[in-house]
């Protein structure tokens, strides 16, 4: 896995969202570009569907509480009804390789947030795997955000 390049991530704040606040609503967009692998991080208060490309995917994630803790909860969609169970093997490792560094992007995107408010610094990340085919189909603990730095 290659690690973030922080010059080739782009980070943009959408209306009623800023570097520091709010805590809630606060949800990540992450896409990509793979002719010049650069990453798109959109951080607002709704999840910028406007961004997803026809691959579909984009890594969606966004603040919850759990039994009273924070925790980075993410979505990534490896299949639906008009993905082969071959297509979505290929996307499942993908997502299984690519995030780490995804989880990266969104710590350093969103350090400021992070330095306001460090008690998210350890919270935990589960990524939900969304597949019509249930082999594919699984909640993964990813640890606390604070490894991604």
């Amino acid at each position: 896995m290659k690690m973030l390049d922080p010059k080739k991530l782009f980070v943009q704040y959408r209306p009623n969202a800023a570097p520091t606040d709010p805590k809630s609503p606060r949800r990540y967009t992450l896409t990509h570009s793979d002719t010049t692998a650069q990453l798109f991080l959109v951080v607002g208060p709704e999840f910028a569907h406007d961004t997803a490309n026809p691959m579909r995917d984009e890594v969606y994630a966004e603040w919850k509480t759990f039994n009273r803790e924070k925790v980075l909860y993410g979505y990534v969609l490896v299949a639906d009804e008009n993905t082969t169970e071959s297509v979505a093997r290929q996307r499942n490792e993908i997502f299984l390789r690519e995030l780490p560094r995804v989880l990266e992007a969104f710590r350093y995107g969103d350090r400021y947030f992070f330095d306001a408010h460090p008690e998210y610094k350890e919270a935990p990340v589960y990524i939900q795997f969304e597949s019509v085919y249930p082999e594919f189909r699984q909640l993964k603990p990813y640890g606390p955000i604070s490894k991604y730095v």
